[in-house]
């Protein structure tokens, strides 16, 4: 019973962070399309929005509860924060529109905090290609050798830094990839099907695993066989096979659209800089800052 509590308390206080989160976000974009002439579209704040739930839907709702039970909903945990919830998540321009909601203090400190040199170059180290790659790459093979996998499972301290380390490391990954503002793109556009391509290749060893092991690789679902009427080893098949099937469909969709901006004759790749540009009083100062991160 005082696991259920835990788990009940842990479930409200990350709904009302992303409750808060989501009002900042809505705050800032309606203030934005007031006062700047760079507006956030709205099927980018309806993308910020959707990923949002999927964060919710994978830490705070009733799917939560299911994954000490059926390996299948584990991994839509897993494909909900590190596959589907992060390109959305960049997509929708977070980063103008969370400075726009923020109190102009807050804003400010978080901009300071921003130019620190330190800070800037942890957050080139972090968001290079490569080291988002093996960091991504590291976190979802790592999570899924049975002795960490069980540990996350045995341990509520341990079963959140790992939520926590698909989440962050899904928003490295794919910071390339969608290259939101303030990004300026430093790399071949090309080079972003390459890294696609190869990161679905620890993907589908994994899945590939589970789908065609002839034994369950954790035996803890032993025990939880009977819901839905899958046995464990079904569980653990349907699991394996999600995750080739959404991160498959996933790549493949960023992977086309990005091939069809290079092949496109009339469309060609945006480097956007940020300028310092004055804006009347009424508006803060937000969007003409240089809050180079990377």
């Amino acid at each position: 019973m005082p696991h259920a509590h835990h788990t009940a308390f842990e479930s409200l206080s990350v709904s009302a962070a992303l409750i808060l989160l989501a009002l900042i976000y809505v705050r800032g974009w309606i203030r934005n399309r007031r006062f700047d002439l760079e507006t956030i579209e709205a099927w980018r704040a309806v993308s910020f929005l959707i990923g949002l739930f999927f964060i919710w839907i994978a830490i705070a709702s009733p799917v939560m509860g299911l994954d000490h039970q059926l390996l299948t909903a584990h991994m839509v945990q897993h494909l909900l924060l590190m596959t589907l919830a992060p390109p959305l998540i960049w997509l929708g321009a977070p980063v103008k529109a969370l400075l726009w909601g923020l109190p102009q203090q807050i804003e400010q400190a978080v901009i300071s905090l921003c130019r620190h040199p330190q800070i800037r170059q942890l957050g080139k180290a972090l968001a290079h290609p490569v080291a988002a790659w093996f960091g991504a790459a590291a976190t979802l093979v790592g999570w899924h050798i049975p002795p960490l996998f069980m540990l996350g499972l045995q341990s509520g301290m341990w079963h959140g830094i790992e939520q926590v380390s698909f989440l962050v490391t899904g928003l490295l990954y794919w910071w390339p990839v969608i290259q939101p503002w303030p990004m300026v793109s430093k790399w071949p556009e090309w080079s972003i099907l390459l890294y696609l391509f190869f990161a679905t290749l620890p993907c589908d060893i994994l899945s590939g695993f589970l789908v065609f092991c002839d034994r369950v690789v954790y035996p803890v679902y032993f025990p939880s066989s009977q819901p839905f009427g899958l046995s464990a080893l079904e569980d653990q098949q349907c699991a394996g096979a999600l995750m080739w099937t959404i991160v498959t469909v996933v790549y493949l969709v960023a992977g086309t659209i990005v091939a069809m901006r290079l092949l496109s004759p009339t469309t060609s790749r945006q480097y956007r800089t940020v300028e310092s540009d004055s804006q009347p009083s009424a508006a803060p100062q937000t969007t003409r800052h240089s809050v180079e991160v990377v």
